[in-house]
């Protein structure tokens, strides 16, 4: 294992004290899971071989699908992919008529990543790598620059929008070339999604079209391309959050969602879609709900039902569907012990056995219920751990019977019953994986 930044750590720990997972040094604290990472590799190779792909990231809340997205998000960066991630909102959806969708494809391209910018933001510097290659271009066959960006984007007047997103990349270039900051900054908000009207766009940038709610998925398709065209392998969209979907009270909002989702896997399963990848992150309630759920869309419920022969115990991984099972009592000692090399030196670093005795003291006062959301589990041991750094003279033994983590995980469960699986707010999917 590589060795461990200040600025990972403080990340992780301030992360895991908080029960959101953190951003930096995933790899310090992988556990368990190797089967569906191999499986959603896989997934990433396809996608930077031309294909597509799509996977739902179903689990109970706490079971681990903000971290498993995440982790599969760095391992796309790593395959040379441009992610676009975003967390579902009462805001922002698929599909909608008042900006919704919008606002969720104006999220995703803020957050916008790539290897050399993992943290969002990224797309100032695609279009820019793109230009650069065409200028680069040019001077070596001594032609115009626009004429390459032409050439280069002529296929795109094909696809649906394409002509205006080719127009708003020349129109960039046009900036960069006349030193017009103005020109550029309107050409990127275009092409983030932050145009509300075709007459502003018009005015700034002589196009007829902008981003709208009904052509979100258009031009995720068209990002794709443009990014291959820029030296990228492809592009990979992670939704998380989608369980707001089933927690929309109109049906015929649900059901144009789920119509939307229908779309893009038609054409991921067809191989209509060209290097796009999808992961969607959502409970057991919101995939298989059939008052609410994907299931009560029976063209989704039938591409996505279970392998009936993977019973007992049996795994079938190849489907759409990627299941997260509960941590394993193994995993969550593991776990604990990535935490705890974390956090403390190897001099003052608790024994296995005050981790044992934590992890009896959890299954003692939760049950089993701890390996399913081991969020307030691992929050109280960053805690144990923090008030041991801080007070040297106090033992581990006098404080594990002191503490408290059975009271909020109560209160999340009784409001998840509550609610009928209406998700609490925050991220609550924290658990960790190895590679």
């Amino acid at each position: 294992m590589s060795k461990l930044k200040p600025r990972e750590r403080d990340a992780i720990v301030q992360a895991l004290r908080a029960g959101v997972v953190p951003k930096l040094g995933l790899r310090h604290i992988q556990v368990g899971r190797v089967r569906e990472i191999k499986e959603l590799v896989k997934d990433m190779e396809r996608i930077a071989d031309g294909g597509s792909a799509i996977r739902f990231v179903i689990g109970e809340y706490g079971s681990g699908k903000t971290f498993f997205m995440n982790l599969i998000r760095l391992v796309a960066l790593e395959k040379g992919l441009v992610v676009m991630f975003a967390d579902l909102a009462p805001d922002r959806r698929i599909h909608a008529t008042g900006g919704q969708a919008r606002g969720l494809y104006a999220e995703m391209a803020r957050n916008l990543s790539t290897r050399t910018k993992p943290d969002g933001g990224a797309l100032a510097s695609v279009v820019e790598r793109f230009v650069s290659q065409a200028h680069r271009d040019a001077e070596e066959k001594d032609v115009p620059t626009g004429t390459i960006i032409r050439e280069r984007l002529g296929h795109f007047e094909e696809l649906t929008g394409g002509f205006e997103f080719a127009q708003v990349i020349r129109r960039y270039w046009e900036g960069h070339e006349n030193g017009d900051d103005e020109l550029k900054s309107a050409a990127l908000r275009w092409l983030r999604g932050e145009f509300a009207t075709r007459t502003d766009a018009r005015k700034a940038l002589g196009v007829r079209t902008i981003v709208d709610d009904a052509s979100v998925y258009d031009h995720l398709k068209l990002m794709s391309a443009f990014v291959c065209e820029a030296g990228y392998k492809g592009l990979l969209v992670g939704l998380d959050e989608m369980v707001n979907l089933f927690k929309l009270t109109s049906s015929q909002a649900r059901n144009a969602n789920y119509e939307q989702i229908l779309r893009i896997l038609n054409d991921v399963l067809q191989g209509s879609a060209e290097n796009l990848g999808f992961l969607m992150g959502g409970t057991p309630e919101f995939l298989m709900n059939t008052r609410r759920g994907l299931y009560s869309y029976e063209a989704l419920q039938s591409r996505l039902a279970e392998n009936t022969f993977a019973r007992d115990g049996l795994v079938d991984l190849s489907g759409p569907v990627v299941r997260l099972a509960s941590l394993t009592p193994e995993d969550l000692f593991v776990l604990l012990a990535n935490v705890r090399r974390v956090m403390q030196d190897d001099e003052t670093a608790l024994p296995d056995t005050a981790l044992e005795a934590f992890m009896n003291h959890c299954s003692d006062r939760i049950g089993e219920a701890y390996f399913r959301t081991p969020r307030n589990t691992v929050t109280a041991f960053v805690n144990l751990l923090s008030v041991l750094e801080q007070n040297p003279g106090v033992e581990w033994s006098d404080l594990i019977e002191k503490i408290d983590v059975s009271e909020d995980l109560g209160e999340d469960m009784s409001e998840v019953e509550e609610t009928t699986g209406a998700q609490p707010s925050g991220d609550d999917d924290l658990i960790s994986f190895k590679l």
